[in-house]
């Protein structure tokens, strides 16, 4: 099957995170048509910042571009599955649907660990579609690992 442009852009922002010794996880924000309006790849190494996760800085360079806390008409593409802190900023950012890779069974927080959308607490839940080139991002993660044991 093959992916969609801004999944594939996610795995080259994945990829381009493991050449850097970060965890391979990459994001890219669209707009309904598809169009990339933002993309980033994990930086929580180089920036040392335990926030720098490949959604978050996705999101933060897609407002700053569209110039709004607010990206209603947007979606996210990543290639792991969402922990807690950036399904919340999804949330808070009104994105309109997300697509995932692989799911995260221990820090995963969309479909394992907490489902933070299914909270009474959420205030916006996107769509949900995982398992958008599942297969490739868990063997990019499998061998970033591997390689660091």
């Amino acid at each position: 099957m093959k992916l969609p442009e801004p999944m594939r852009i996610a795995f080259e922002e994945a990829e381009a995170a493991a050449r850097r010794g970060e965890v391979p996880v990459g994001a890219v924000v669209a707009d309904k048509a598809g169009n990339v309006i933002a993309h980033a790849g994990n930086r929580t190494l180089e920036l040392k910042d335990p926030t720098a996760h490949a959604e978050l800085l996705a999101i933060r360079d897609a407002a700053r571009i569209l110039g709004s806390e607010r990206l209603v008409a947007c979606d996210l593409y990543v290639t792991l599955e969402p922990c807690a802190m950036c399904a919340a900023a999804i949330s808070f950012a009104r994105i309109r649907r997300l697509y995932f890779g692989a799911g995260d069974e221990k820090m995963g927080a969309v479909e394992h660990g907490s489902r933070f959308f299914a909270q009474a607490t959420c205030h916006h839940a996107p769509d949900v579609y995982s398992g958008i080139g599942e297969d490739k991002a868990r063997t990019l993660l499998r061998e970033f690992f591997k390689a660091r044991r």
